[in-house]
């Protein structure tokens, strides 16, 4: 019996998550759920986006999942995504993207994995105002950071089969942050003499996407480029409603969905969970449950590949509970 703390998040997180879990124990998944609200509403209420409960049942069960939770943009409270991960030192965000079924996209056979260093960058959120006029952003950049996601990208790459690991950087502007996770790499990759290490440049990197993804198997790069280009990898594929996520550290790991919370659809039984079950099987991986990821994945699939089962999203008509209910049909 596995227990995961689960925090639903706001917007459309309660419908999602309802999603998972039915499709969980539908797929006879051992887990037991601590369910937590936080997010907006929480915050409405409580003055604080996540509970003492909730944080306490994470450090004791060691995984999580949530459901997407709103920041606000340009003022108010800064991310609960964010505090997390530097609470927790999730150091490794690692974003799957896959063609799935038969979603109409661009490009097909699309299998890429972006490992996304998690705690440093802007992120860190270190920024002032210098006066009315002049406002400062830090970027932070260390060598331990950078050798850690190297290693967790480089290890993937060797247990997958991969034979190249893509670095991507503006190296040549910022010579001193980019140069040094660059550098870092480089000496990781000496390690793994049967990998290929190929360097992009950021910009470079965003136009190669979108002209031949097929190019590429595993990106790793900093917090901020893999933000941006995991968005980008997901609008190659149909779209953020179908990317997963994990946030992994040393001794915990959190899994969400890559889209946001939606509150304009909030309520109405539209919302597509496929991105928030990935992020499940994810989970169901990092504990070990290898056949019961493999069967939900594979009805996922399986479920997508029929289009009279798409949600509003992808151009079809079924509500949340229908598709969830196609899913379990599938299994």
């Amino acid at each position: 019996m596995h227990r995961v703390t689960m925090l639903e998040g706001d917007g459309i997180g309660v419908e999602i998550c309802a999603s998972l879990r039915k499709v969980f124990r539908a797929a006879e998944v051992n887990i037991q759920w601590d369910i937590y609200q936080t997010g907006e509403k929480h915050f409405e209420k409580h003055g604080e986006l996540i509970s003492d409960d909730c944080f306490n049942s994470l450090e004791k069960n060691k995984v999580g999942i949530k459901g997407p939770m709103t920041t606000p943009i340009g003022t108010g409270f800064r991310s609960a995504n964010v505090f997390l991960r530097k609470k927790y030192d999730l150091f490794a965000n690692v974003r799957p993207v896959k063609s799935l079924g038969k979603i109409d996209s661009k490009f097909e056979n699309i299998d890429i994995t972006i490992f996304r260093e998690n705690t440093e960058d802007l992120y860190q959120g270190i920024e002032e105002m210098e006066d009315e006029n002049t406002a400062k952003s830090i970027k932070i950049i260390t060598r331990k950071g950078s050798e850690r996601i190297a290693k967790e990208a480089f290890e993937f790459a060797k247990k997958n089969n991969i034979e190249k690991v893509t670095v991507v950087t503006k190296a040549n502007i910022m010579k001193f942050t980019d140069g040094l996770f660059l550098e870092v790499a480089r000496e990781v990759a000496k390690n793994y003499p049967g990998i290929k290490l190929e360097e992009v440049l950021v910009d470079n990197m965003a136009m190669q996407l979108v002209m031949y993804p097929e190019r590429y198997k595993l990106i790793l790069t900093e917090n901020l480029y893999g933000d941006i280009l995991s968005d980008l990898c997901a609008g190659l594929v149909g779209g953020l409603g179908l990317i997963p996520g994990a946030n992994i550290g040393k001794d915990i790991a959190i899994f969400e969905p890559v889209h946001g919370s939606a509150p304009d659809i909030a309520g109405k039984n539209i919302a597509n969970p496929t991105a928030l079950i990935l992020s499940g099987c994810l989970m169901l991986e990092y504990l070990g449950e290898i056949e019961a990821a493999t069967r939900i994945k594979n009805a996922v699939d399986k479920t997508l590949s029929d289009k009279n089962n798409f949600t509003r999203d992808l151009g079809g008509n079924k509500s949340t509970e229908e598709f969830t209910d196609a899913i379990i049909s599938n299994l």
